[in-house]
């Protein structure tokens, strides 16, 4: 579960309900903050009891991007906390035209900022964007360049952002050949709107808006888990039983 930043005070409450709802899943659930651009941010997710991070210099130089992902992986290692960067720089799909090749990931780049820094996982740039696509455009994956980072890196934990709007078949192309976690916003949202559209919630029906708006990103993700190559592929750990209240009953 991958989350934004949002304000300290608001990260802080987020944190700790995901952490409650985390403990009594069948399956685990990692917490992440998503695009992390300051150190504040950073720590706001620790103290919010996040179980990893996301530190996002990729628009940055490299030695900028070096040092301030080592800066975070001293902090967050030093709590048990994993770190996720990003090397290349992957862009806005409603600029596709121009993002898609604008910072593509380096092979050797990322063997020196994986070596240098100690991050946990690497986010590569292979020709995905963020957000919604313009009509006229379909984004397109470099796979040599995804074969021969993951050579490079000796296998190294890789990370596919902007995965919305990408064709079913490559994204089960690219988890087959070496990206581990894939980060999906803009269908599951699109999922959503799609269900209160089409929808009737005329009247009384309208408090009902919020399970069929749940029920549709549930579908959602099962067709992205199979699509991931991930169904059944979780560990069971016995639940947490957290009260929800002392009555006896």
């Amino acid at each position: 579960l991958d989350v934004a930043y949002m304000a300290t005070s608001d990260i802080y409450f987020l944190g700790q309900e995901l952490r409650k709802l985390a403990e009594q899943s069948c399956v685990p659930i990692a917490i992440s903050l998503d695009h992390g651009a300051t150190i504040d941010q950073i720590q706001g997710a620790i103290n919010a009891g996040f179980t990893g991070v996301m530190i996002d210099r990729s628009s940055c130089s490299n030695e900028k991007n070096i040092a301030d992902t080592k800066e975070v992986v001293r902090m967050a290692h030093a709590v048990g906390i994993s770190v996720e960067a990003e090397l290349g720089h992957v862009g806005q799909a409603e600029n596709y035209a121009v993002d898609r090749d604008a910072a593509l990931t380096s092979p050797e780049e990322a063997v020196k900022f994986i070596e240098e820094t100690g991050v946990d996982c690497l986010a590569v740039a292979i020709g995905t964007a963020h957000g919604a696509y313009p009509k006229q455009y379909k984004p397109t994956l470099d796979f040599e360049r995804l074969a021969e980072i993951k050579r490079a890196t000796n296998n190294f934990p890789l990370v596919l952002h902007g995965s919305s709007g990408t064709d079913p078949e490559l994204l089960r192309k690219a988890c087959s050949m070496g990206i581990n976690k894939v980060n999906v916003n803009n269908d599951i949202c699109q999922a959503a709107v799609r269900t209160i559209k089409e929808g009737d919630f005329e009247g009384n029906k309208a408090y009902f808006a919020f399970y069929a708006i749940k029920e549709a990103i549930r579908k959602e993700m099962i067709k992205l888990i199979d699509i991931y190559g991930s169904t059944n592929k979780a560990w069971i750990p016995e639940p947490k039983k957290t009260p929800r209240h002392n009555m006896p009953f």
